[in-house]
């Protein structure tokens, strides 16, 4: 199979991308896409966080919690979205439309690609580290870098989410990066027309 989109990253914004381009399956324009995400947690910063200022989101709210409801809900909810568990992503290498997405056990071919990983300096997947530069919004003393964007786009097929897009390191702030990426995405699927998904009550 070929992924229309493959999401590097299972923290909160790898997984609010998935979340919005999910809840598009029932659009004509993306009921035939092929859409994945790398599940990998282990460098999210919400490993070690406890949430009390994030709209939804209960009190002291510990970050692991948030991490397994959100794995949950995007199975829960939709299930055409293939969750790879225990990859990590080493390698990528091709162009829009015929992407190579290599992990620790297997390879994948994707049309685009979304990395939404962690902004540790020692991000280091093959293929994407001549983008690296130094993180614009945080201090240099926390070494955290960025990948170089416009708008999350680092280049044709690829954008960047979250942290690592440049964005500050807040929970809803990076939740709205992955957000903001799908709708791009869903843009591009619909022939450049704006894209506004949400259930109603009232159906």
């Amino acid at each position: 199979m070929i992924y229309d989109v493959l999401i590097i990253g299972g923290g909160a914004s790898g997984m609010s991308c998935a979340l919005l381009l999910g809840s598009a399956k029932e659009k004509a324009f993306a009921s035939d896409k092929n859409i994945g995400i790398v599940m990998h947690q282990k460098t999210s910063a919400m490993t070690r966080g406890m949430f009390n200022n994030v709209l939804g989101v209960g009190p002291n709210t510990p970050g692991t919690e948030i991490l397994e409801k959100g794995v949950k809900h995007l199975h829960f909810k939709y299930p055409h979205i293939d969750q790879i568990d225990n990859e990590k992503v080493i390698g990528v290498d091709g162009k829009k439309g015929d992407f190579t997405v290599t992990t620790n056990k297997k390879i994948y071919k994707t049309k685009m690609l979304v990395v939404a990983v962690g902004a540790s300096n020692l991000f280091n997947i093959e293929g994407l580290t001549q983008y690296v530069e130094p993180h614009s919004s945080l201090p240099p003393e926390k070494e955290k870098i960025q990948l170089k964007n416009t708008k999350h786009l680092v280049t044709d097929g690829i954008y960047v989410a979250g942290i690592l897009a440049g964005w500050i390191s807040q929970l809803a702030i990076a939740s709205g990066s992955g957000a903001m990426v799908a709708s791009d995405i869903l843009r591009e699927w619909n022939n450049g027309k704006p894209v506004v998904i949400h259930d109603s009550i009232e159906e």
